[in-house]
């Protein structure tokens, strides 16, 4: 998938927006300001804690620079995996999200079919 391929599918996910910050990244957030993925020369995403050591022992996967300890991994645009898998894992990186949040905000916001 291109960047902008991920960014089309990442704005599709219920509730997502889009952002610009700290100098040109592209943030994609749901509730307001709960990041779920981010563009920049790449595409860094959140996974759960049971998935991250696995992924950054993939090749051209790595933890995301600042946010590794909450458990975000980073790679180059191409992406090292398949489009069908990338899209899973945005997925999951917004359900995570959505699943932090309180209960009356996650209505609408949930995929009954995910996590």
């Amino acid at each position: 998938m291109t960047e902008e391929q991920i960014a089309a599918f990442c704005l599709q996910l219920p509730g997502a927006r889009e952002d610009y910050k700290w100098g040109g990244v592209r943030v994609f957030s749901v509730a307001g300001n709960k990041m779920f993925a981010l563009l920049n020369a790449g595409v860094s995403f959140k996974v759960g804690p049971e998935l991250f050591l696995g992924m950054v022992d993939r090749p051209g996967i790595r933890p995301a620079p600042y946010l590794a300890r909450a458990y975000w991994v980073s790679m180059a645009v191409p992406c090292p995996m398949g489009d069908d898998e990338l899209r899973t894992l945005l997925r999951q990186a917004h359900q995570l999200v959505v699943g932090k949040l309180p209960k009356i905000r996650q209505v609408g916001l949930r995929l009954d079919s995910e996590i």
